[in-house]
């Protein structure tokens, strides 16, 4: 089974989307498949320093980075558009991400000319908040190629059965497949040195430390974080917030000036991108999680942040809310700043409570968000995918009739 991956880039400031596209790669290659990654290299407005057009290994995968030659927000790349022509017969099943990029039509294209069955993971683009967003320019990019973009996919992948009943609102013609994504288990905090957050945060130490981690980005309700954080603040004298994450397009200076409305700027820690020791320290000694997201379709840092015992508060607009809901692993509220305070209120009250949600959390973690589960669940797609091809060709042979059954037995309209 050969699988390519093409997504528009897998810089780090993209957070989410780029991190599991590389494990995704490396648990298929665990498990007997062949699997690379094509991409660009762009880096926000910047470019990455690699290697144009030749082959690297990133986290033990093969990717290849091409030159953008015309738009770094919508990523057009001829060189990109070129190799793709070349490499996707080659392959049995071509993996996109995300929509209303040049990388991801391109490949979509390319495999409805060779017959090649292509898988479409939308990155959470279908959700009724972010479809909103631009939607006369979005609604041009959809009549010229996303629509049939979806509607020749093979399986467009959801990766929680929310955003599937959330993307089925708009009436788009697709097939519908529910796989989840995971995280490496090996690479979440096990063992640390005691301190080693106050050593590289000192006015952390002796504080209980509410944790955000991810991109500072307009999605992610850090306005509502803020104004909870206003109000907390006023009760408890030894709270302090701790911001970990890229910067994305200067969002970080918004985030700075809603803290400083509210007095509490100076409780706060922006620690930029946290890597390695590092993002194993904010894990291991913070107290609790919280993400207030205004959407999000997954959720890779929550399941980082179970997995490493923390309690978590999040929105009902992250879509595997109902998931944490139903083990207690967490509280899940409105996108109100009132009820984000009210609920880190309830955990700093009642730390046997929060130590319990953190047990059930990372067992949560580990029975369906490692790897382990969602890698075989990925592969059963793929699976399905080559067969469902495979039985078109012996009834086109056979001169039948034949009606594609999507690989959830239905296509929503």
């Amino acid at each position: 089974m050969r699988i390519l991956h093409v997504i528009p880039s897998l810089a780090a400031r993209d957070g989410g989307p780029a991190k599991v596209a590389v494990e995704m790669c490396r648990e298929i290659v665990r498990r007997g498949a062949e699997a690379e990654i094509y991409t660009t290299n762009v880096d926000g407005r910047g470019v990455l320093d690699v290697p144009p057009g030749k082959p690297v290994t990133l986290g033990g995968v093969r990717v290849t980075y091409f030159p953008v030659d015309l738009s770094n927000y919508y990523k057009i790349s001829r060189p990109l558009a070129a190799a793709l022509k070349v490499a996707i017969p080659r392959y049995d099943v071509v993996h996109i991400h995300s929509l209303y990029q040049f990388p991801s039509t391109v490949a979509a294209y390319y495999c409805r000319r060779y017959g090649v069955p292509y898988i479409v993971r939308p990155h959470g683009t279908l959700d009724p908040f972010l479809f909103r967003r631009h939607r006369a320019r979005k609604w041009l990019y959809e009549v010229a190629f996303e629509r049939r973009t979806l509607r020749h996919a093979a399986a467009v992948q959801f990766t929680s059965e929310e955003e599937s009943i959330l993307a089925a609102t708009h009436g788009l013609r697709l097939r519908p497949a529910v796989a989840p994504l995971g995280i490496d288990l090996d690479d979440s905090p096990r063992s640390f040195v005691r301190g080693a957050l106050g050593e590289r945060w000192p006015e952390t130490i002796g504080k209980r430390v509410l944790l955000y981690l991810g991109r500072l980005n307009f999605k992610k309700g850090l306005n509502l974080l803020a104004q909870a954080f206003g109000q907390i603040a006023c009760e408890w004298s030894d709270v302090h917030l701790l911001i970990a994450g890229p910067d994305s397009d200067g969002y970080a200076a918004k985030v700075q000036l809603w803290l400083r409305e509210q007095g509490v700027l100076d409780r706060t820690t922006f620690t930029g991108m946290v890597e390695g020791e590092a993002k194993a320290a904010v894990l291991a000694e913070s107290m609790m999680f919280v993400l207030p997201s205004y959407t999000e379709n997954f959720g890779i840092a929550v399941v980082e942040a179970m997995a490493a015992g923390l309690p978590v508060i999040i929105s009902n607009r992250v879509n595997i809310w109902r998931e944490i809901a139903a083990v207690r692993a967490g509280l899940v509220v409105n996108t109100d700043a009132g009820e984000v305070a009210d609920a880190i209120g309830t955990l700093l009250m009642a730390p046997e409570r929060a130590d319990e949600m953190g047990r059930n959390g990372r067992g949560l973690a580990r029975e369906h968000f490692s790897w382990k589960s969602a890698g075989a669940r990925l592969m059963d797609l793929y699976a399905g995918v080559i067969s469902t091809k495979a039985s078109g060709r012996r009834a086109t042979a056979r001169r039948d009739q034949v009606v594609a059954v999507p690989l959830d037995g239905g296509t929503r309209r």
